[in-house]
């Protein structure tokens, strides 16, 4: 009896019908198949889109107009117009700004300190009332000042200080004189010490003083010789810009 009939190779028919019955389980997905994945992929853009665009809309409802400079600079004691101001808006932290709706309130006031185009400002940037910066009676005198002759956190505009002059290195048989008792500071820039490096640096400060001391304050100021002192804040002024004195 022949076997060989069990142990013949299979034809190559065969063979393929084979690999063609396995292989169908690695076809790629079909168009049809392949459109639900689209379609949610699509959704999903669209709700990312429209969070963005709520988000978008969010922040601007915060914005808000506040009263900027539209002159190219402002000197202190310029008296302040209309013509001066300029609305711009801001979002986020706005503490202390000026709104829109209050500079009104500011007009024929006058300046503290030098402000430029497109700054925002806020109320220390003008005087309380509607007397000049400089009062009759007053002098403006700028004082620069290094390490050692004012407070090591520096003065600020408002500041209430005693005008001092002290002897030089070679003046050691003089005394320190006080040539104004209580002053007010009218601006600053600068400071004592750079906040980058710790260098020395300097401050300068515009004091306001009566006329009949300008002379001997503004010789010590050139000769620095000056020290300010900073005094209560509820210390009566020499000269007041407010004419309380």
């Amino acid at each position: 009896m022949s076997l060989s009939s069990s142990t013949r190779t299979p034809s190559s028919g065969t063979r393929g019908a084979g690999r063609s019955a396995a292989g169908g389980t690695n076809r790629l997905p079909s168009s049809r198949e392949r459109r639900p994945a689209l379609a949610a992929l699509a959704v999903i853009l669209i709700l990312l889109g429209a969070a963005g665009s709520a988000l978008i809309a969010l922040q601007s409802g915060d914005r808000q107009d506040y009263v900027a400079i539209s002159a190219d600079s402002l000197p202190p004691g310029h008296k302040l117009e209309r013509k001066d101001l300029s609305r711009g808006d801001l979002a986020g932290a706005t503490g202390g700004l000026i709104p829109w709706s209050e500079a009104e309130q500011y007009i024929d006031h006058y300046t503290t300190s030098w402000l430029y185009k497109d700054q925002f400002v806020t109320p220390d940037n003008f005087t309380k009332g509607t007397e000049p910066l400089i009062p009759s009676g007053g002098a403006l005198v700028g004082v620069s000042l290094e390490n050692g002759r004012a407070p090591s956190d520096g003065v600020l505009p408002g500041d209430i200080v005693a005008v001092i002059r002290v002897p030089t290195a070679n003046q050691d048989s003089a005394t320190p004189q006080t040539l104004v008792k209580a002053a007010e500071v009218t601006s600053t820039s600068g400071a004592l010490t750079d906040d980058k490096t710790n260098a020395n640096s300097t401050l300068n400060v515009t004091v306001l003083v009566p006329t009949e001391k300008l002379t001997s304050v503004a010789a010590a100021a050139a000769a620095k010789t000056l020290v300010l002192v900073k005094l209560s804040p509820s210390t009566t002024t020499e000269v007041s810009r407010n004419g309380d004195n």
